[in-house]
């Protein structure tokens, strides 16, 4: 069990990293390890090294040194990644070290990941992190599945987060999150398509009027507000973990047409880089109008 005096390791120290180390004020950062591959380039280095310094933790060169001493690993890092990220730990692995895959992942890329951890005599846990990390932090609701799911349990528990059982196969709480996010990030899609097309007509006002005439919850303006927001700063990342959503429905034997036509989107917006700025609807839908015009129209 994990306990104020065990050893973390991080893989990826992003805003997940971060949420859930801010979170867990109790715990002893001087025994908490981590290493981000943006460590690897010249341009992002620095920034690491500071966040680990500002954090006072450990920061490691290669993913073998971070988890050689490591009780409990996080991974969390893109849905590209994850794989990678577990071949290329797996062997420095302490033998029966709990390796915590939290990454937005097809089952069936979780399933691959857990034979190269599992063959290294480490235990594998699907996590699913069901909710942005910020505000809740540690407190980010999860599903946790696989053979060790007790062991997980107790492991998250002590540390204050809130995890839930999804079973004991790996796989079954990333399918939860998976065809999840087929709604929740093709909502995103569909507001940007929908309101980036109106704006450009000058019929934005009608059209979030008619909208909100047929919504039962949220002002829709406020809410693509704030999808606009979740595209430009994580839509990358989001591109990526539709991907492998669309990989989670193929294989379900469905056409997965939502699913990769919003990672299109979600890439789009998201390698535009802009700054997400004040949380106006209006000018986001602007900046974004006006930065898509300079695409080609392929894309």
């Amino acid at each position: 069990m994990a306990t104020p005096g065990s050893s973390i390791a991080f893989i990826g120290f992003g805003e997940a990293a971060c949420a859930f180390l801010e979170g867990w004020a109790v715990h002893d950062p001087a025994r908490i390890t981590a290493y981000d591959i943006k460590t690897d380039q010249a341009d992002t280095r620095q920034t690491l090294l500071e966040r680990y310094r500002q954090r006072g933790v450990t920061g490691c060169d290669t993913a073998a040194a971070v988890v050689a001493k490591a009780d409990v690993v996080f991974s969390l890092v893109t849905a590209d990644c994850a794989h990678a990220a577990a071949r290329s730990a797996a062997p420095s692995l302490r033998a029966g070290a709990l390796w915590f895959d939290c990454n937005s992942c097809a089952p069936d890329t979780k399933k691959a990941a857990a034979a190269d951890i599992e063959a290294a005599n480490a235990r594998y846990v699907d996590i699913a992190v069901m909710a942005p990390v910020l505000p809740q932090r540690h407190r980010v609701p999860l599903l946790v599945s696989g053979p060790h799911t007790d062991d997980a349990l107790a492991v998250l528990q002590a540390l204050g987060m809130r995890p839930q059982p999804a079973g004991d196969t790996v796989g079954q709480a990333s399918s939860i999150k998976m065809l999840r996010s087929v709604m929740v990030k093709g909502i995103e899609a569909l507001c940007a398509e929908c309101l980036i097309a109106a704006r450009r007509a000058g019929v934005e006002d009608q059209v979030i009027a008619s909208l909100n005439a047929s919504a039962t919850q949220r002002d829709v303006g406020a809410q693509a507000s704030y999808n606009m927001e979740r595209m430009i700063v994580h839509g990358i990342r989001r591109a990526a973990e539709m991907r492998e959503v669309a990989v989670t429905v193929a294989a379900l034997g469905l056409p997965a047409d939502m699913a990769t036509a919003t990672a299109a989107w979600q890439d789009r917006i998201g390698q535009l880089g802009l700054d997400a700025g004040n949380d106006d609807l209006i000018p986001r839908l602007d900046h974004l109008s006006a930065m898509l015009r300079r695409l080609p129209s392929t894309q």
